[in-house]
Order: structure tokens, then sequence, then C-alpha cells
């Protein structure tokens, strides 16, 4: 057994090969990638982003591979990263390290920057930059990626949305980012902006709502919104017309010229903006006598309840949890 997989063993957490499935076809070169873990709404732990990371890579320079699928086993995409893990990680809790989020081994002599200093947040939160931390992996995809969004498509989900060639949604998705409500920022927020539209964007960004799959729709960032039950079929459908369109090497010519056209537009500096924003959050303060949510240590003691409580501060259709949208 790896030391990555003892360790997720020893928090209950399930090893990253677990979270994260892999398979090809080379007959028809397509590839998916399956994420796994639908009882924690396919919440991504720090090893399951690295191993996605990896995996979008290889499929990149693998000749059996012209088309990627990412899908997701449950009624949900994904809520995002595993919050509880990463804040444990940050404040030195359990069995995870900084030096493992930013993939340093565990075996190397480097010392992470300390608390207090501004490198502590922004060695994590700018190396989201970097295709290998997961985050805008699908930007370095030189062939043609299709995402299958179903119920949540959250946090970490929602970055892939913004990256990925083409977005399949069935009607009941929701489109979002709890980072709106808990702390102002997000590692993808100039691709969004790209893709949205700014004044959209905006309004999702200050309201913290989460948009419908129409909504989606309407501002061009997904391609199509279909019923649930019909939702594998669809993006089947996609993935093989793109298998059976011009050859891989015309692909990798095609993904070329759209590279240039988002860098164009600022996309990587987009995400070195970003990270530099979240970078200042420590020294960000609070309005006084204000019930919003802060991600402090009274709040991280019970998160779920905190998250709830918040969650019921705003109107019930602008809710992020079904649950709480129910209440309408």
């Amino acid at each position: 057994m790896t030391e990555q997989a003892q360790r997720t063993e020893r928090d209950d957490r399930p090893a990253p090969e677990q979270i994260v499935l892999y398979e090809k076809d080379p007959k028809t070169k397509i590839a998916t990638i399956t994420l796994d873990r639908a009882n924690e709404l396919n919440a991504m732990t720090i090893g399951a982003q690295h191993r996605y990371a990896d995996l979008v890579h290889n499929a990149s320079i693998d000749d059996d591979v012209k088309v990627l699928v990412i899908r997701a086993n449950g009624p949900n995409l994904g809520s995002g990263a595993d919050l509880a893990e990463l804040l444990d990680t940050m404040a030195g809790r359990g069995e995870g390290s900084m030096n493992q989020a930013v993939r340093v081994p565990d075996d190397a002599d480097v010392t992470y920057p300390p608390v207090g200093t501004y490198r502590r947040r922004a060695s994590t939160v700018q190396f989201y930059t970097d295709p290998s931390a997961g985050m805008r992996s699908l930007q370095d995809f030189k062939k043609i990626s299709i995402l299958e969004v179903r119920g949540y498509c959250y946090g970490w989900h929602f970055y892939q949305a913004a990256d990925a060639d083409i977005v399949v949604a069935s009607e009941d998705s929701l489109f979002g980012h709890a980072a709106w409500r808990y702390a102002g920022f997000a590692a993808r927020q100039w691709q969004w902006c790209n893709t949205m539209g700014a004044r959209k964007f905006m309004e999702m960004v200050f309201t913290g709502r989460p948009f419908t799959a129409k909504e989606m729709y309407d501002c061009n960032f997904v391609n199509a919104v279909v019923p649930f039950e019909d939702l594998e079929a669809m993006t089947d459908k996609y993935a093989l017309a793109c298998s059976r369109s011009r050859p891989t090497d015309t692909v990798f010519a095609q993904k070329t010229f759209f590279e240039i056209y988002k860098q164009h537009q600022g996309e990587y500096m987009g995400s070195i903006v970003a990270g530099l924003l979240e970078s200042t959050l420590d020294q960000l303060m609070p309005d006084p006598n204000t019930a919003g949510m802060e991600l402090d240590e009274d709040t991280l003691g019970n998160l779920t309840d905190t998250v709830k409580d918040n969650d019921s501060q705003f109107p019930p259709d602008w809710r992020l949890s079904r649950r709480g949208r129910a209440a309408n």
C-alpha cells in the first residue's frame, strides 16, 4: 500500500484511486474520468485532485485518446473540494500537510512558510495556476474535453466547467461556488468572466447564488441541457461525434488555436490575478455586527451547521442546497 493510500485509510477518506476512476477505449479513442464518491457529493481530496491532474496530462499525450469525458457517479457532479480536509491541513490538524497540498514529497527537506506570512496562503492558491494542481488542468489538454454535469456543480467541479471544451448538463444542475459567500474569491474568476459574460458573473459573485442549467445555457456557458435520464446518452453522442471528426493531429492544432485565443483574453494572467486576490484573504476584515460567515475557529468546529445557517439567510430560491431551495 502506498504512503498516500495509508494516509487516506487512516483518516477514513478513500484513496485517490478510489475517488477518481479512469478507463479508455482505444477503438473509439474515448477516455472517461469518473468521480466516484457520491456519498460525499464527490468531494475532491487533495490527493484526488492531483490524480485527476495526472490523468488529464497522460490522456493529453496518449495516442489512444482523442476525446476525454469527465462525469460522476450519483446524482451530483460534485460540491467542490473536501473542505474539511483542506481546512484541517491548513490548520496543521490530521495527517495531511501543506507540502502535500503543493505536491512537495513528505520526505523532502522543505519547510512550508509559517503562519502569519503572505507566502503561507499564497504558495497554495497561486500553485493552482499550475496544471499539476488539478484546478486548471483542462486548459493544457490538447484533445477534446467534455464535461457531463448533473446536480451540484460547485467549487472545484465548477472550475472544470469553465475549462472544458463542451459542457452537457441535466435540467436539475446548479452551477456556482460557495466561496463567494465565505471567502469572496476563487481560482478561475477570470475564465468564468470570459465564459459567462461579465454582467452575469458579477451577479453570481455579488449575490453568491447558484445558477440553473437553463440560465447557464442562456449565457452561453453550457452547450446542451437535457432531462436527467437522457444525460449520459447526450454526452455519449457528443463524444462519439467528436471522436469521428477530424484526425487527432488536427484536433491538436485546433486546440492550439483556441489556447492562443484564451491567452489573448488573459486566461493565465487571470489565474495569477485570482491567486493574488486569494492570497490577501487573511488581511480582509469582516464587517462588524453582521451575521456573515467567516472561516475561523468558531465556525470550523461545526462546518456543516455553519454553512446551513449561513445559507438560511438568503432567499430560498437563491440558496446553495437543494433542501434549502425546496423551502421556497
